[in-house]
């Protein structure tokens, strides 16, 4: 699932270090992204690269020249289920234990689909940048001090569920610490870094990847400060109080502002991106979201072949 980052609301308040509040911008940022392309880029329209007309993924394009000039934010459904049971079915629900996750920002360099620099064609591959980090080891990404797979690493002696977001009443060590991916929200929030703060987040940078690494690493540090650029279990709970917030609530997009949708092909290639991310590169189908109404109830109780 999709969500194409939106330029924020303006707010004439900033943090005490000159940053934007969470899920804004300054009216500094306003004005320059405003400047950009032919004006589209204003509070409340989904962003544009090039700052011209919307331009969503189409049978025309040609990689990696002309593609889609948005910013995308994916949230994985996992893959169809063949195996159990006697049809192929797709058993998922969108909730913040792990399925409103998306994978680590700074694995974007390495995929094969991302440009260096605002309005430029991607050229990872040229570059030999494809695969040349992979992020196994949890955080903290390239601007972060590199993390010791014996302390945050996939150990197999670990008496419990590897991949375990909740934990018995009492027992919260049982809770997964070694998270490689971030809250869907707090990815939005980096992008808003990455993208649209131009004025009040590192305004001589015009390099993505160091933008991009720098923005991972300066927001997870807000929601977990000295955690080894690691949200983990526990510090991603949704009743969490993190940087300020009573609650983790903002961290999690809601699932009606993902707006398109895709199925890609994917390989072992140890990264959690998509292939060829954020390019359209790697997908073999694709749609956007149509809303019905009345609205159809999901589907509720034990699975008809259950048996």
């Amino acid at each position: 699932m999709i969500h194409d980052l939106t330029v924020p609301v303006v707010s004439p308040t900033p943090r005490k270090d000159g940053h934007a509040q969470f899920g804004t911008i300054l009216q500094a940022d306003a004005a320059m992204l405003k400047q950009m392309g032919t004006g589209n880029n204003v509070p409340g329209a989904i962003f544009t690269t090039d700052g011209k007309a919307l331009h969503f993924p189409s049978a025309s394009d040609h990689f990696p020249n002309m593609q889609s000039n948005t910013v995308p934010i994916y949230v994985s459904m996992g893959a169809y289920n063949c195996l159990q049971q006697s049809d192929c079915h797709a058993y998922w629900e969108f909730n913040y234990t792990g399925t409103n996750w998306v994978h680590p920002l700074y694995e974007l360099p390495f995929t094969g689909g991302f440009a260096d620099n605002f309005g430029q064609a991607a050229d990872t591959f040229e570059d030999g940048e494809i695969g040349k980090m992979l992020s196994i080891v949890p955080g903290p990404g390239p601007a972060g001090q590199e993390n010791s797979p014996t302390a945050v690493g996939d150990n197999p002696n670990l008496p419990r569920d590897p991949d375990k977001f909740d934990s018995d009443a009492g027992f919260e060590n049982q809770r997964e610490f070694r998270e490689r991916g971030v809250p869907s929200g707090l990815a939005n929030e980096i992008f808003l870094d990455v993208y649209t703060r131009p004025a009040s987040f590192m305004p001589v940078e015009r390099n993505l990847e160091r933008r991009l690494f720098e923005a991972y690493e300066d927001e997870v540090e807000r929601v977990n400060p000295h955690g080894h650029g690691i949200i983990t279990a526990n510090i991603g709970d949704i009743d969490t109080a993190t940087d300020g917030f009573a609650t983790n609530d903002r961290l999690y997009l809601p699932p009606t502002v993902f707006n398109r949708f895709a199925v890609t092909r994917e390989i072992n290639d140890g990264l959690l991106a998509p292939r060829f991310s954020p390019s359209q590169r790697g997908w073999v189908l694709s749609g956007s979201l149509v809303k019905v109404s009345p609205t159809v109830d999901a589907s509720t109780g034990r699975d008809g072949d259950d048996r």
